[in-house]
């Protein structure tokens, strides 16, 4: 259900481009939250009671500048009615949009919270670089226990993040089990960082997508050999 230009009007006043919908196509309670802005935007008391409930999705569009600074300083408001949102969301989507590192790092802020419950985060061509993938990894090591699909995507990761990222893997406590960085400019050095984190935790990543990466037959051959390896969940490998 889109909530009328008209309504929208009222809910966020601050910005007439922000839309938000809801789809509650399978239970009474909203199961899926859409934000659309290009300014600064608030949420009410009156929406953020519906999506209160655990097990939601929220996916945001076209979130950029003031309002992706925004949709973070709700979130970690003490005194906001949005306040719990991050703690029972399942999946955050903010794909396209142009967070880069710095958006990145105020996520992260939220991310690193130990009652945080995202399992699915998205960030497909966030202009991420590997100083805002460090940030996230700093997150995750602190909160890794939630997070099962994380996609950095279209982002120049580079090796560098990529090891940030393997440094998380090899935790025993993280249970990622998707990992997609198709065209993150990953070479097969960032491929033995990923390999030699798997050995030291096998039992979680199961699907790994790394298309589009100049991994070179080295980088093929180390991460083949664990997904032939029975000891080891990996199941989809993608090159």
């Amino acid at each position: 259900m889109e909530i009328p230009d008209q309504g929208t009007d009222h809910v966020t006043s601050p910005s007439k481009d922000c839309k938000l919908q809801r789809d509650k196509s399978h239970s009474p309670v909203p199961s899926f939250v859409s934000m659309k802005s290009d300014e600064s935007m608030d949420i009410p008391q009156s929406f953020s009671t519906g999506i209160s409930s655990p097990g939601h999705s929220i996916r945001c569009s076209e979130i950029t500048g003031r309002s992706g600074e925004a949709l973070t300083s709700v979130l970690k408001s003490e005194t906001s009615s949005l306040r719990q949102l991050h703690l029972t969301v399942n999946t955050l989507d903010l794909s396209g949009n142009n967070l880069e590192d710095s958006g990145v790092k105020r996520l992260s802020a939220l991310l690193e919270n130990p009652e945080c419950k995202v399992k699915d985060l998205r960030l497909y061509d966030c202009g991420v670089s590997d100083e805002g993938c460090a940030a996230l990894a700093s997150a995750l090591r602190s909160n890794p226990s939630p997070l099962r699909d994380l996609d950095l995507s279209l982002n120049k990761v580079g090796d560098s993040g990529v090891k940030c990222l393997s440094a998380v893997l090899e935790n025993p406590h993280c249970k990622l089990e998707i990992l997609r960085l198709a065209y993150c400019v990953v070479s097969e050095e960032g491929c033995a960082a990923l390999a030699s984190a798997l050995r030291s935790n096998p039992s979680h990543l199961r699907k790994l997508n790394l298309s589009g990466n100049k991994v070179g037959d080295s980088g093929v051959k180390c991460l083949s050999d664990l997904k032939d390896d029975e000891r080891y969940r990996l199941q989809t490998l993608i090159f």
